[in-house]
């Protein structure tokens, strides 16, 4: 029997990027043991994400209210916990990863059976590294997250991750909302689940515009701080 793995795609205003994403994933085979599923998680897109992810033919969550990243995506957890799929990995509608990248997060599966996977693109150099400024704001949330977890993940803002069925659970019941990724990592620790990062190579945004500029990166280093903080007192 293969292992059902869903591909959850958060989507917000990513009618220019989400076309080529889609055609890219078809001509990926997966790895051997398993299929996959992609699905789009529209976040209340003001443009034609819905109508351009009708047209590709996958499977569509189309959320009524903007949730944010983190909504979105457990959204489409939880539709992975209620059709019975064993991992649930999150790509961004913008492009920034590519398909052929996925077989990577999901061999350190086969090799470790951690719950918990994250794709970095800083382990190897390889591809696009971001901006000098985001990437002094990734260091810092490194530093952050070894203090309040004893973890050494170095891109522990990467929105390339698979979760296993532990971390599934985990994650229906709380998720973090508006930027997830650095927080849900010290939640994910402090419940005991194992974590890997592995290294991949991303590359820039295929369209659309970053959510994150200049005065947002001030509040999003803020808010996230605060909320990694209130993540490592929270009662699991």
């Amino acid at each position: 029997m293969c292992k059902k793995l869903l591909i959850v795609i958060p989507s917000y205003n990513e009618e220019a990027a989400l076309p080529k994403l889609l055609d890219e994933l078809k001509t990926v085979a997966p790895l051997p043991g398993f299929e996959w599923v992609p699905l789009v998680v529209n976040d209340c897109s003001k443009d034609n994400t819905e109508g351009v992810a009708r047209q590709c033919g996958v499977h569509l969550l189309s959320l009524i209210n903007n949730l944010g990243i983190g909504g979105a995506v457990q959204a489409g957890i939880k539709y992975a916990a209620r059709n019975g799929f064993d991992y649930v990995l999150q790509m961004d509608g913008d492009g920034q990863h590519p398909p052929d990248q996925v077989n990577k997060l999901l061999q350190a599966v086969v090799d470790t059976n951690a719950d918990v996977v994250i794709g970095s693109r800083f382990l190897s150099g390889e591809g696009f590294q971001t901006s000098f400024w985001r990437r002094l704001g990734i260091r810092y949330f490194h530093w952050l997250n070894r203090l309040l977890s004893g973890k050494n993940i170095y891109d522990s803002t990467s929105g390339f991750r698979l979760l296993g069925k532990r971390a599934i659970a985990l994650a229906t019941v709380y998720y973090p909302d508006d930027y997830p990724e650095p927080e849900s990592l010290v939640f994910f620790s402090r419940a005991g689940l194992q974590i890997r990062e592995v290294p991949v190579i991303m590359r820039q945004r295929q369209g659309g515009v970053s959510s994150i500029g200049n005065f947002s990166s001030i509040y999003y280093m803020i808010k996230v701080t605060l909320s990694m903080f209130l993540s490592y007192i929270r009662k699991i």
